[in-house]
């Protein structure tokens, strides 16, 4: 199974940034997909940003031109560089891989992933 670390989270003012990484290990698929998800106190997880194993980006509306996913060439590293963050960001955010199939542009829930980081943490203030 694949194996995947959070870490970056913390407390920040609206309007400032923090970078999530996770560390992921035996994701050997050349055509997997990795994912950040976000479960906001009281609410359903969801989907924030998908990566797959050629490159390709999906992103929530909710996150668009405000969030970057990005991962190494070795593939065992995600990161999720957050900027302008608001108070409805406020979550903890998860890492997820998907293999050996990519995930598509329109569809990608929380279902179709099969490996799941422990979460980190992120407080965004007003």
């Amino acid at each position: 199974r694949v194996q995947l670390v959070e870490s970056g989270g913390g407390s920040v003012q609206a309007g400032g940034s923090l970078r999530l990484s996770c560390a992921v290990s035996e994701y050997k698929s050349d055509t997997g997909c990795l994912a950040w998800f976000r479960q906001p106190p009281g609410k359903e997880r969801e989907g924030v940003a998908a990566i797959n194993s050629g490159g390709t980006t999906f992103y929530a509306d909710s996150v668009k031109d405000r969030f970057t996913i990005s991962q190494n060439n070795a593939k065992n590293s995600l990161a999720l560089q957050m900027n302008n963050l608001r108070p409805d960001d406020t979550a903890m955010y998860y890492c997820a891989a998907r293999t050996p199939q990519y995930c598509s542009r329109t569809h990608w829930p929380k279902e179709i992933f099969g490996d799941w980081g422990q979460g980190t943490q992120v407080t965004v203030s007003s």
